[in-house]
Formats: C-alpha cells, sequence, structure tokens
C-alpha cells in the first residue's frame, strides 16, 4: 500500500513537469535581439545605437552624439504575424559640443551660461572642448510592424530619467592644461522622446527627435529640439 501511495504521489508531482515539457508552444521564454521570436511574450534585450545629431535649435551648438541600450530588458509581445509591441528599460547618454570659442561655465546659482576662454589671443588656445553632458534612464514603448520578411519598421515614445548632466571643459594656454567639470545642473529630470527605425534582420537605422528643454526655466540656454541619426543593432 505504501509503495502504491508513493508511486501516486510521484506522478502528482512530476504531471506539471510532464505537461511544460509536452507544451512545444509555451507563451513566455527569456529571449535575446538575435533569435527570433516563437513564442507570443519575452523578455529581451535589444536596441544597441549610436547617433549624430543631425539638427539643433541652439546656434552655439557645434555638433552633439548619442549612445545607448534601448532595452537592457523589455518585456515583448509578438503577434507570430509581423507585429511586435515592447516596453522596456534603457540607457542613454548624450552630448553636446560647443562652437569655438565658446565655453560654457556654470555660476554659483548653478545656472549655465555661455562664456569665451580666458585669453584676449584665442590663439594662445590649443585643443579646446566645451561639452555639454547627460545620462539619462529610458523607458521606451515601441511598435514594430514587418513589412516585407525581415525588413521592419518601427515607432517608439520615449520617456527619459534624466538622472546626470554635466559640462566638461579642456583646454591648453601656454602648455598647461586646464580642466573644470561643472555638476549639480538644474537639468528637466523628465522629459519625452520619440523614434523611428528601419532595419533588416535587427541591423538597420533610426531617427531620433528630443522636443524637450534641457534645463529647467531660467537655468541654462534653452537646449531642446535636437534630431538624431544613427545605426542600431539587435532590434
Amino acid at each position: 500500500m505504501k509503495k502504491f501511495a508513493l508511486i501516486i504521489a510521484a506522478m502528482l508531482v512530476m504531471a506539471p513537469f510532464n505537461a511544460i515539457a509536452a507544451d512545444e508552444e509555451s507563451d513566455f521564454e527569456v529571449s535575446h535581439p538575435f533569435k527570433e521570436n516563437t513564442t507570443h511574450w519575452s523578455l529581451e534585450t535589444s536596441g544597441v545605437y549610436l547617433g549624430l545629431g543631425v539638427k539643433h535649435n541652439w546656434d552655439a551648438i557645434n555638433n552633439s552624439f548619442e549612445a545607448g541600450v534601448l532595452n537592457i530588458t523589455s518585456i515583448n509581445y509578438n503577434s507570430l504575424h509581423g507585429q511586435n509591441l515592447s516596453l522596456g528599460v534603457g540607457i542613454h547618454h548624450r552630448s553636446y559640443s560647443m562652437k569655438r570659442p565658446g565655453m560654457l561655465m556654470r555660476d554659483d546659482n548653478r545656472v549655465v551660461f555661455l562664456s569665451e576662454y580666458p585669453s584676449s589671443n584665442i590663439d594662445q588656445i590649443k585643443d579646446r572642448t566645451s561639452n555639454l553632458n547627460m545620462g539619462a534612464l529610458q523607458f521606451p514603448l515601441m511598435f514594430r510592424q514587418r513589412i516585407y520578411k525581415k525588413l521592419e519598421i518601427g515607432v517608439a515614445g520615449i520617456m527619459n530619467w534624466n538622472f546626470n548632466a554635466r559640462v566638461d571643459n579642456h583646454y591648453e594656454m601656454n602648455k598647461i592644461d586646464h580642466d573644470t567639470h561643472y555638476k549639480g545642473l538644474k537639468q528637466n529630470k523628465v522629459n519625452f522622446d520619440f523614434m523611428g527605425t528601419l532595419a533588416v534582420g535587427g541591423t538597420g537605422v533610426y531617427c531620433r527627435y528630443s522636443p524637450s528643454k534641457f534645463f529647467k526655466e531660467g537655468f541654462g540656454p534653452e537646449v531642446k529640439q535636437t534630431w538624431t541619426i544613427g545605426l542600431v543593432l539587435g532590434l
């Protein structure tokens, strides 16, 4: 009788595992950006990108670049018929470089303003750079649509939490290097971007628009309306 009871108990314990093993169409799995989805729900890491700014609203900006991972992790729903909807969290970095001879400074009230290098003869200032840098956590809500075989288009709305902002200046004068760094800036902590993608097999191009102001009102120049284009891998 004891042996019979043990057999019944073993069958009851193993039944759920046998059901999972027999279910070849499980609706959830942990995936990665280079694996074709065969289930409706999955967790993924996706969207490593690098881009250059092509338009800025502030004339003092010489150029900008950005890099990041769109989704360090995301939860995805795949229709298995060409549509994919995802919500994730990623990391984003953007850097604005100033035109020469402009240099960003910060006063005691934490107001960032455009100044000039400390010399009446600008030719004495060598190797000069002045950058405004921002680091953010981003939360993209993205929809992708397959339009032909492995060709996909995508659109995303992205909420950014700008947890870090700083000014980094470097120049050489009279053969002496000078470096100044300003932290504790009054950036807007939350803003929103929009992104469009075109990719084949997970590799493609993207365009990103950042309409929101970088600084809080009265604490810096009106840096906004940045357009960026670049390459993206692993969508």
